[in-house]
């Protein structure tokens, strides 16, 4: 009794913070197999969780009142970053997304996976529902010029990731169908202007995902050895420590983007499942909790966080087996990740 006291008046979900800390656990143990072993990978990811556990403590604190009044300036101060990443961010693997700090490098699009929902949120709360036109499109505006921004660096997934939270806080709050099939068909219109200013190497993945085996040793590789990996771990998999593909170097990015196909290796399609019915658990609850939130702003951003957290679950995995572009998502709380993980733990 006394714990339930203790969580209550810490203003935690027992029930979503269980499922929170099972993928975390879930994370540190198939991590420790996707670096063959090296136990250091394990120590600064579980650094991580428990620094991110700390602020989700602290932001748990904090009322949706509060939240609101912030909304703007977060919004403001993630805009910011983005332009001194732009001027002079730190660049690796060919491109400009961290902020060297010294003893840590941070990513500062991740934040805009938190304040673009916030700042979306903040503007259609501001009067009561159905939202008009002019802040639907004022909303569309706070998405887009954060996106624009990250597609710049380039970093194609985080964009569309951001893209997708600033437009489930849309949809949640109530668009009009009409509009939301103007905003369908101007997508499809924008198509060949996006593929125009799409990078060599994103218009390559686009093109290996149709058929990843026209160039099966070169942009079509990661995708066909993920396969593999998937299938030969069968119906049970080969055994926690005990994937080939990964130990013997096959499967690249096996600590990042690939892990999934790492957990399916070794545990199997049995393995996957329960994997997958954990991430639905989460997120079954986000929704629940945003269902019953008794503010607009609340309501709205709470169902825009879930939204994106199930995103970010759909696109990973829906990528490492081939069903969508390789466009470089981690998958939540389970990829090897400093400034992902704490964002979802903030989340």
């Amino acid at each position: 009794m006394e714990y339930k006291s203790l969580i209550q008046r810490s203003h935690l979900d027992l029930t979503l913070l269980t499922g929170v800390l099972l993928l975390c656990l879930v994370g540190l143990v198939v991590l420790y197999s996707a670096a063959g072993g090296n136990i250091e990978y394990v120590i600064r990811q579980g650094v991580r969780m428990v620094l991110g556990l700390v602020l989700l403590v602290a932001c748990a604190q904090l009322t949706p009142d509060q939240l609101q009044r912030w909304s703007p300036g977060i919004y403001l101060l993630g805009l910011a970053l983005l332009l001194v990443v732009m001027i002079t961010g730190y660049t690796g693997k060919g491109a400009q997304r961290w902020l060297d700090l010294g003893l840590f490098r941070f990513q500062p699009s991740e934040l805009m996976k938190c304040a673009v929902p916030m700042m979306v949120a903040w503007v259609l709360a501001a009067r009561t529902l159905p939202v008009s036109l002019a802040r639907n499109a004022g909303a569309c505006l706070a998405i887009l010029i954060p996106v624009m921004f990250i597609i710049e660096q380039p970093d194609l997934g985080t964009a569309l990731l951001v893209l997708a939270a600033g437009f489930s806080v849309i949809f949640v709050a109530g668009i009009r169908w009409r509009l939301l099939g103007g905003i369908f068909l101007l997508v499809l219109a924008a198509l060949p202007v996006f593929w125009h200013y799409l990078h060599d190497y994103q218009r390559r993945r686009v093109l290996n995902f149709l058929d990843p085996e026209q160039d099966p040793l070169g942009a079509g590789y990661h995708i066909i050895q993920s396969k593999i990996a998937i299938g030969s771990g069968g119906l049970y998999g080969k055994g926690w420590l005990n994937g080939t593909q990964s130990h013997l170097e096959f499967l690249p990015e096996r600590t990042t983007d690939f892990i999934f196909a790492v957990f399916s290796e070794e545990f199997g399609f049995m393995g996957a499942m329960l994997l997958v019915s954990l991430y639905l658990f989460v997120i079954a609850r986000g929704l629940m909790i945003a269902a019953s939130a008794q503010q607009t702003y609340g309501r709205l951003l709470a169902a825009g966080l879930v939204f994106t957290f199930f995103i970010s679950v759909f696109v990973n995995i829906g990528m490492v087996t081939g069903q969508l572009p390789v466009v470089g998502v981690p998958l939540p709380f389970i990829s090897h990740g400093g400034t992902s993980l704490i964002t979802l733990m903030v989340s």
